[in-house]
């Protein structure tokens, strides 16, 4: 048996990358699985395409309430790993997965009765209404699997173990490819079920993946074990879960609300316009993953270190996290930069209007690309250190303090119209990432470990 990686000694380069890179490749994967089901639903027609996107604002939703919650978990475990005290990691592990389990069947019972009157909110027309409520109710069923899944997930990140779930995260997406088009058409006895089919794919490949982590969970083989017994709820302890927890929630959710304000304004312009916006989106989403790939790993390492009392080396990880991210996403932006022209092409090849627009757009966000990853990178120091709310303040800032006003303002009270909209982008990264390292080089947050000798939280 290889002997467990101690991530409070060594070389501080080496466990940046080692957490990362699974990290990133199983966020990269995950999103495999939209563009699986967009691919065979498009065989179907523009409106199943259509029925399942709808469902997506309201599926983050629900998904960063349980993401944030999980998030808080990776804290208050990573510190208890660094401070070598196995017995809470179990607990806390236990009680993690307990809270999340009963929050995801409330929330399955609310998506699956709800889901009429949530898709018609988001402007499902009668065309494609049935269609979309039928993929969001089979989905809703799916929250318990994925909720326990992310938790799973959470909890591995927390003690440094990512190998595995990537390779679960691979698995799934291989099943999934196969299973879509299994349930969307149908083959032999099995029935096709139309858009429903990818939702059913989807749950049977999130069911099949929540069972192996919860399986991993209780035999105790990978560095957490986790008990029945230890379940009753806490609640002394559940209120510091959702401390650390509903700020990270409310910081994804606030990410979501502000993207789709910037679609609002953006679509008062004309359709060329919201199309070159659509390109420049999906680059974003692209150089985003490795900054929250970072960004985690950065996380869990700070959680240790703090856990460790190791608080000189947890700042050494948070200088070495920036500096690698400012670096690594500035040559991805300006390789962007570049290539900005053929990658709009790419996405939009008959419009040179589009072209044109989708390039300025790419060429004045890249050159921030740097500063978005340390902002990820700080956001990562301060929830390792379980100050989540300043990670969720500093996201309204950026989002809804700087960037809407700067591209409402700049985009209808100035000359540049719609352009006023991409220099909204580098400008709030730059205010976001100065302030968060600003607030990092203050050194408060080294004195605001969640775990501390005395403190009355081991239970």
């Amino acid at each position: 048996m290889l002997k467990e990686r101690n991530y409070t000694e060594g070389k501080i380069l080496n466990s940046l990358v080692s957490l990362a890179f699974p990290i990133i490749m199983a966020n990269v994967l995950q999103t495999m699985y939209q563009l699986i089901d967009t691919f065979w639903l498009g065989r179907l027609g523009a409106n199943a395409v259509a029925s399942v996107s709808l469902s997506f604002p309201i599926l983050f939703l629900v998904l960063s309430l349980g993401g944030g919650l999980t998030l808080g978990g990776t804290v208050i475990v990573s510190q208890y790993k660094g401070a070598r005290n196995q017995d809470q990691v179990n607990y806390s592990s236990s009680q993690t997965v307990a809270v999340i389990f009963i929050i995801s069947i409330l929330l399955a019972v609310f998506g699956y009765y709800m889901a009429a009157p949530l898709m018609k909110l988001v402007g499902a027309g009668p065309e494609i209404l049935e269609d979309s409520v039928n993929y969001f109710q089979v989905s809703s069923w799916g929250f318990i699997f994925l909720f326990m899944f992310f938790v799973y997930q959470s909890l591995m990140r927390g003690i440094g173990k990512v190998i595995t779930p990537m390779f679960i995260v691979l698995a799934t997406v291989l099943l999934n490819l196969i299973l879509d088009p299994l349930f969307i058409f149908g083959f032999g006895p099995i029935p096709g079920y139309g858009v429903a089919g990818a939702a059913i794919a989807s749950v049977i490949t999130q069911g099949l993946s929540a069972i192996a982590g919860m399986i991993i969970l209780f035999s105790g083989k990978q560095g957490i074990k986790i008990h029945f017994s230890q379940m009753k709820f806490d609640f002394p302890w559940i209120r510091r879960l959702f401390f650390v927890g509903i700020p990270s929630s409310l910081d994804q959710s606030t990410r979501a609300g502000g993207m789709t304000v910037m679609v609002m304004l953006v679509t008062s312009f004309s359709s060329d316009i919201v199309a070159a916006y659509g390109v420049g989106a999906r680059i974003l989403s692209l150089v985003i993953v490795p900054a929250l790939g970072f960004s985690i790993a950065t996380t869990s390492l700070i959680g240790q270190n703090i856990g460790a009392g190791k608080i000189v080396r947890a700042e050494r990880v948070g200088n070495l996290s920036s500096i690698i991210a400012l670096c690594g996403l500035s040559a991805v932006g300006l390789i962007l930069f570049v290539f900005a022209k053929p990658i709009t092409t790419f996405f939009i090849p008959n419009d040179p209007h589009v072209i044109r627009d989708g390039t300025v757009f790419i060429k004045t966000m890249a050159p921030s690309f740097g500063l978005l990853g340390v902002q990820q990178v700080m956001n990562g120091v301060f929830n390792g250190a379980g100050l989540t709310k300043v990670s969720m303040l500093i996201s309204v800032f950026s989002l809804w303090i700087v960037r809407f006003p700067v591209a409402f303002i700049l985009s209808h009270k100035t000359p540049l119209s719609y352009e006023g909209i991409w220099w909204a982008f580098p400008v709030s990264n730059l205010l976001a990432a100065a302030l968060a390292f600003a607030y990092y080089k203050n050194g408060s947050w080294k004195k605001e470990a969640l775990i501390e000798k005395g403190s009355g939280f081991e239970s």
